[in-house]
């Protein structure tokens, strides 16, 4: 009896191990991989408790991070939101599933703008999430006047209180507007100037930063930053004592928008994801939170409503004069290993 007894223990022990363990694996779950601080975690909680999904969410601060990541293999993510330029290249490289539009409520919801762009033209890869702008966040008690130009960023008056971003494509693209150049050449000779531009700025800057930069300037520890639109919203919203400008020379007019990597496992549920997100609720409670501009028209008129302070500030709402003067970061190919070269001698720059 002892060992009848023991025996139906270890039965009843086992059926109920092998119940759990497929409880577990048929928890639906969806791999999320976004940037820094780029949602508000209460959409996450309410994404979770409509759709009974749970969201393993995984951050990176910068596209290249992120796809080098993903080019090693060996992680797999159902939703990730990189860059137009990105985009481009992972479309390019078979890294990207084909999202069927038609089966997403909430994709009409999107403004025809923002669709049909150069990196994505038949709306196959992706689905908008938000846009802006690269600028100079800067402090008006710290720095004279009022400036317009990237030419601020090497002034000497200023050595020790500029923040750079810490980031290849942004701060040589910055640096090439600023001497006249596309932001998307391949011409050797420009990016040369543009390296030699950087090195001889390098002393000047206090740091190369990333999401900390707004931070930072929050706290008045600098008197300006190379920074992502979105960044000086918050920093705005703040710090009453910055403002942002997108320089004359012109600029980087980005999207980021969300995609089904090819490995993914579970792309059904990435598609449910992708539509929540599209929701104007949802994409205004998201703008409202990290500042950056949405795609959504019906979100805008709710933050309208709502009488969301920062609807006419260049840094959300930019005109038609400074976009037209912008240009989107396209791949570069090939050319990238160059760019990397430079780079890699740029931060090797004595100081």
């Amino acid at each position: 009896m002892k060992k009848t007894g023991t025996l139906l223990l270890a039965l009843l022990l086992l059926v109920t191990t092998c119940f759990a363990l497929v409880g577990c694996q048929n928890t639906p779950t969806v791999q999320v991989y976004n940037w820094e601080d780029y949602i508000d975690p209460e959409v996450l909680k309410d994404f979770e408790e409509e759709t009974g999904i749970t969201v393993k969410y995984s951050r990176f601060t910068t596209n290249e991070d992120m796809y080098a990541l993903m080019e090693k293999g060996g992680v797999s993510y159902d939703v990730v939101f990189p860059s137009d330029y990105m985009i481009e290249r992972m479309i390019q490289n078979d890294m990207l599933q084909t999202i069927d539009t038609s089966k997403l409520e909430n994709y009409g919801k999107i403004g025809d703008q923002f669709k049909d762009l150069d990196y994505d033209p038949n709306n196959e890869y992706s689905v908008p999430y938000m846009w802006g702008t690269v600028g100079i966040l800067y402090n008006k008690t710290m720095v004279n006047g009022t400036p317009d130009s990237w030419d601020v960023l090497w002034d000497e008056q200023y050595k020790d209180q500029i923040l750079m971003i810490d980031s290849i494509r942004d701060s040589l693209g910055i640096t090439l507007k600023k001497l006249g150049y596309s932001l998307n050449t391949q011409n050797k000779d420009e990016i040369e100037a543009a390296k030699v531009a950087l090195q001889e700025q390098w002393p000047l800057a206090l740091a190369y930063v990333v999401d900390e930069g707004k931070d930072k300037m929050i706290r008045g520890e600098a008197a300006m930053a190379v920074v992502w639109s979105g960044d000086a919203v918050y920093a705005m919203s703040e710090n009453e004592d910055l403002d942002y400008f997108v320089p004359k020379e012109g600029s980087n007019f980005w999207f980021d928008a969300m995609v089904i990597p090819k490995n993914a496992k579970n792309p059904e549920y990435a598609q449910k994801f992708i539509d929540f997100m599209c929701r104007p609720d949802i994409a205004a409670r998201n703008t409202e939170y990290i500042g950056y501009s949405t795609p959504v028209p019906e979100a805008l008129d709710i933050l309208e409503e709502n009488e969301y302070p920062f609807m006419e500030a260049e840094a959300f709402n930019p005109s038609d004069d400074v976009i037209n003067n912008c240009e989107i970061f396209h791949d570069l190919g090939d050319n990238l290993s160059y760019y990397e070269q430079i780079w890699t001698e740029i931060k090797n720059t004595p100081r």
